[in-house]
Order: structure tokens, then sequence, then C-alpha cells
């Protein structure tokens, strides 16, 4: 292994740890110490990558960030219904959810707004919301009187309910918790002609595995430390992302 990319896994591996202890204490309580011990590297090594906590701070988000935009453009550049693609694309975020620390510790972050930063890694998530509900409308799928902005309201409220909820109780990303959610909303929602053609449960099978990343690119060493973003796999596999288009702001 060449020194570029064992500082590549040394990043990830710290991005990583360092999910894992935001997600379990806050940002507050997380320290320094703890999340290169839990890297298995030194304070140095640590500090050769970061400058301070907020800078790791910054990298979970960022990798969150896109592994949530992974998420919605599933969603969005999918064919057929576009209702039963949102229904999808729900019970997709809850896998990942589920899966990867780094996303939860990322959403978790961004909800206790670190270092005052302005990013909202919940927007892309909204916007996918949105589109998907404007082209069911085009469609003749929605409902008379639930036009996209009155129905996307509602969707947003329960599916971003749900996942404040499962910080305490992870059980609320369950697929029997979001096909509950669908049995309620698709009478309210759905034109109805789609009364018993759509699958609150999702179309996907129960252990369909997220797209969240897939196995580091440790030949791009000359990217080590301009991109904080990375995501992980539900194999353990992290990611180092590329270099454009990560933020969500």
């Amino acid at each position: 292994m060449t020194k570029q990319d064992r500082a590549v896994r040394t990043r990830l591996a710290l991005i990583r740890s360092a999910a894992e202890h935001f997600e379990a204490r806050g940002y507050v309580r997380a320290s320094l110490s703890e999340i290169s011990a839990g890297a298995g590297v030194s304070s140095g090594a640590l500090h050769f990558h970061f400058a301070n906590k907020a800078a790791v701070a910054e990298a979970v988000e960022h990798a969150a960030a896109r592994a949530l935009r992974r998420v919605a453009g599933r969603g969005r550049g999918g064919d057929g219904c576009a209702l039963q693609r949102l229904v999808d694309v729900t019970h997709h975020v809850a896998r990942l959810l589920r899966a990867d620390v780094v996303v939860r510790a990322g959403l978790r972050l961004n909800a206790e707004a670190v270092a005052g930063r302005v990013r909202d890694l919940r927007r892309e998530w909204r916007e996918c919301v949105h589109e998907l509900l404007a082209e069911a409308e085009r469609r003749g799928e929605l409902a008379a009187g639930m036009p996209p902005h009155r129905s996307s309201a509602v969707v947003l409220a329960a599916t971003t309910g749900i996942e404040v909820l499962a910080r305490e109780d992870p059980g609320w990303l369950a697929r029997p918790s979001l096909t509950d959610l669908w049995h309620l909303l698709l009478p309210c929602v759905a034109a109805p002609h789609l009364a018993g053609a759509l699958e609150p449960a999702g179309t996907e099978p129960e252990h369909a595995e997220p797209d969240v990343g897939r196995d580091a690119d440790v030949g791009r060493g000359a990217d080590i430390g301009r991109d904080p973003d990375v995501g992980r796999d539900t194999d353990g596999a992290l990611e180092e992302p590329g270099r454009a288009g990560l933020a969500l702001r």
C-alpha cells in the first residue's frame, strides 16, 4: 500500500469514527481524542487531515449530503408511476438511515447547526418530493383538491417527523412503520383509479441495499485534504467522492 493509499484510508476511518461519536454523543461532547482512538490512529494523524473538530464535522455532513443526494436522484430519475416512485424512495431513505451512521450523524450535526453553518441536508429531499408530486399531477395521479404544494407539505411533515423520532427509537424507520404511513396517506393523495395499483410497502425487496457508496478510489491521492465527502455502504466500504457539486447549499 502506498503512502497516498494509507492517507486516504486514514481519512475515511476518521470520518467513520467521527460519525459514530457525533451520533452517540453529539458535537459538543464528542472529543477529537475519542475520534482518533476510534479510527485507530494518533491525534497527530487526525490533525494532519483536519484542522479542528469543526472541520471533522464538516466532512461528516458532506458525506451525508452526497449519500442523500444519490438516493433522491434515484427517485427523480426513474420511470413509471411517480407516486409509486415517491413511496419507494421513502423506503430507500429509511434503509439508508438504518444502515449508514455517517448519514445519521450528518443529519444530527445539521440539526444542531454546528459552528453556525447554513447547509440544509434536507433540501434535496424536499426538492425530490416536490418534483415527484409535480410529475404525479402532470400524469393525473393526484386526487382532486390535492395540488402538489398541499400533498408535499403532508409528505414532508410525516417523513421528517419519522426521521426525528427514529433518533430515539430506530423502529420508526422499519418498513412496517413507513408502510402504515403510506396506507394512511395514499387514499388522500392518490387519484381513485390508482387506489388498488400502488404498493404502500414499496416495490423493492425488504433487504435491498441502499445505494450509498462504493469502495474508495485510493488512487486519487491528489484529492486528499480537498474533499471531505465520503460515504459508506452497507458492506462497510467507505468512499471518497469526487470534487464537484457536493454540498447541499
